[in-house]
């Protein structure tokens, strides 16, 4: 007989349910054109299949499972209008006056925020770096590497495709919009190492012995 589910293997299903949930809701009649949604959505199909995989060997805290929810959510609503056509970030606009759409700043800032706390994770279970001031400048460097690398992906998208990269690449005419891309995902990194770190302990703490293999 298999053994019955652990309930964080319930809330890590949950949380991949309710993705896939709003993926299909937001996916039947996007406005954007399909490249682009698709280019959009791809972290968050990535993150599904590792969560898939992974499932059975290495189960992720609450608070990250939580977290990807969240993250899932702002890329797929930017997916489903574009980054520079989200209602919100327009209304945020108008609202204070801005020269442009906001949201893809939020998307960048989730970028660093987010996976700050996955690699604090897996530093902390898999390398098993101490609790020190190494651990955060790691965490740090982590998201700011993978920032780094989803620029890449995005001037690599842009060559590729030419024009038809425009919505996906989202600068609207600002010359310094992958320097503001970057530096929001530093705010967000270290945001969330400062705000997040005792809670995200605990969260770890709460799958249980061994969880961080010492």
């Amino acid at each position: 007989m298999s053994e019955p589910a652990r309930p964080h293997d319930r809330f890590g299903a949950a949380c991949v349910a309710f993705t896939l949930a709003a993926e299909l809701l937001l996916g039947l009649a996007p406005e954007a054109d399909r490249l682009t949604w698709a280019l959009e959505n791809a972290p968050v199909w990535i993150g599904i299949v590792a969560w898939w995989l992974s499932r059975g060997r290495f189960r992720l805290s609450h608070l990250c499972l939580a977290l990807f929810t969240v993250h899932a959510l702002i890329l797929m609503v930017g997916g489903h209008y574009t980054y520079a056509a989200v209602p919100l970030g327009d209304w945020v606009r108008d609202g204070l006056g801005l020269a442009r759409n906001p949201y893809d700043r939020l998307g960048h800032l989730a970028q660093g925020f987010v996976p700050a706390l996955f690699a604090r994770e897996l530093f902390l279970r898999v390398a098993r770096v101490p609790r020190s001031w190494w651990l955060p400048v790691l965490a740090v460097c982590a998201a700011l590497a993978f920032s780094a690398f989803y620029e890449l992906v995005e001037w690599w998208t842009a060559l590729l495709t030419g024009e038809a990269a425009e919505a996906f690449l989202g600068t609207q005419g600002d010359p310094w919009d992958t320097q503001w891309d970057m530096f929001l995902a530093l705010v967000g990194a270290v945001s969330s190492l400062t705000l997040l770190s005792r809670a995200h302990d605990r969260s770890i703490d709460a799958l249980g012995a061994g969880a961080l293999r010492r």
